[in-house]
């Protein structure tokens, strides 16, 4: 048999949860997951669901008995999260960290994110994002969850893109997109057929 050939019977798509991190007013973020949700479509693995924390407020302040509102903005997104097979966050910089909105997600969860791969689109100024995933691969680990090694990074991401968010530079985010997107498909793949013969024990 070709080594390459998945011997897993399973071929349902897998499920990936596209996090777009950033809620500020005027934010960039809209035109990144445009983007990427066109990389996206080159990839047959992965039935695509987007959860745009412009759209929840969850408190930062944590509750073992949220209220009314709390339970109806989770929501919005925990079976979202609780489905996806992978996710891939789309996240800025914010004072070389990342934003509160998703740490707020982050912290609402737990067992969503359990044995599931993580990924990154980062952007900002110099450091291009990288210093909030930094901090987010540490997060991801104490969640559980497998953080994937290559990343989409845009360096003042502001000046790659034209009026019409076009992306006008080199092909390297489109090669470094292709390589998250296949190396998350491995370990989601992998996971996934994992705890189909033996659960997670966190």
């Amino acid at each position: 048999m070709d080594n390459n050939t998945r011997t897993n019977s399973d071929s349902t798509p897998l499920k990936l949860a596209v996090i777009v991190a950033s809620n500020r007013e005027g934010r960039f973020a809209p035109v990144l997951a445009e983007w990427f949700r066109g990389r996206l479509a080159e990839h047959a693995d992965f039935a695509v669901d987007f959860v745009d924390l412009a759209e929840v407020e969850l408190p930062t302040a944590l509750s073992h008995r949220p209220d009314a509102a709390v339970r109806a903005e989770l929501a919005k997104v925990s079976p979202v999260l609780d489905a996806a097979d992978a996710f891939v966050v789309l996240t800025p910089e914010y004072n070389h960290s990342f934003p509160a909105s998703l740490k707020a997600l982050i912290d609402w969860h737990f067992v969503e994110w359990q044995a599931k791969p993580v990924g990154f689109v980062s952007y900002g100024g110099m450091s291009g994002g990288l210093r909030a995933v930094e901090q987010l691969r540490q997060v991801f680990a104490e969640m559980h969850a497998v953080t994937v090694r290559d990343t989409v990074s845009f360096h003042n991401a502001h000046g790659d893109f034209d009026e019409d968010g076009r992306h006008k530079g080199s092909t390297g985010p489109d090669a470094a997109a292709k390589s998250l997107l296949d190396q998350l498909a491995w370990w989601a793949h992998a996971l996934r057929d994992a705890k189909a013969v033996r659960p997670y024990a966190a």
